[in-house]
């Protein structure tokens, strides 16, 4: 590793973990607005978005003159590329949790409903998913990050499991649509948190072991 680019990644790297904490933060916000019809804390939760957006401007500005100014090489090339395609992702984790804490908010405005099981279960899925992520980058351990790639599956099923039920509750009782569909948009935004967790899974494997892994599957 050269040590002209030591200083300048480990400055990005301190910047990508504060970027995971927040969408980490601001993800648990959103769940509870949902959970708690919580207006106050959408507000807040949108505020934190933008916090995590201005981050994303400062990183990608840190790469690009640690890319021009001093040519990285191998394994600091590599991770500097991965925690530009990290912070992207986090971003994205960001806005999927303001439109989480949006629905939440939709939800507060109507007749009290428990939120469905389903819907908890996939909550701490994803959350778990998002967690064990930024652990395995924190760590740069590919076996936690293999596992997270791994458990993408049951967060899909999860999601599934949402969507079905919201459709028969509306199929039972027609003045569920408007809730059922909320639920419906909330399982769709934690199933692609979920995605991003996977991506950010594959970039710590690009770092730790220089495999691309990315479409494995599918183009196995």
């Amino acid at each position: 590793m050269t040590r002209t680019v030591d200083p300048a990644l480990t400055e990005i790297r301190q910047m990508i973990l504060r970027m995971g904490s927040l969408a980490e933060g601001i993800l648990e916000r959103a769940i509870r607005v949902v959970r708690d019809r919580d207006v106050d804390l959408a507000s807040q939760v949108k505020q934190e978005d933008l916090e995590i957006d201005r981050l994303e401007l400062d990183l990608d500005q840190k790469v690009l003159e640690i890319l021009a100014r001093q040519a990285p090489v191998a394994e600091d090339l590599r991770h500097v590329i991965a925690i530009k395609s990290m912070s992207m992702d986090l971003e994205r984790v960001g806005d999927l949790a303001r439109n989480i804490a949006q629905s939440g908010s939709r939800l507060a405005g109507r007749a009290p409903a428990a939120v469905p099981a389903s819907l908890h279960a996939l909550e701490e899925e994803t959350s778990r998913q998002l967690r064990n992520s930024l652990d395995s980058y924190s760590k740069l351990d590919a076996d936690m990050a293999r596992q997270v790639i791994a458990a993408d599956d049951r967060v899909d099923e999860l999601q599934d499991v949402v969507v079905r039920e919201a459709i028969d509750s509306i199929g039972a009782q027609n003045d569920a649509a408007p809730q059922a569909i909320d639920y419906v948009l909330i399982a769709e935004s934690l199933e692609r948190v979920g995605d991003h967790a996977t991506n950010l899974a594959e970039d710590v494997i690009l770092i730790a072991e220089a495999k691309n892994v990315k479409h494995a599957e599918k183009l196995r």
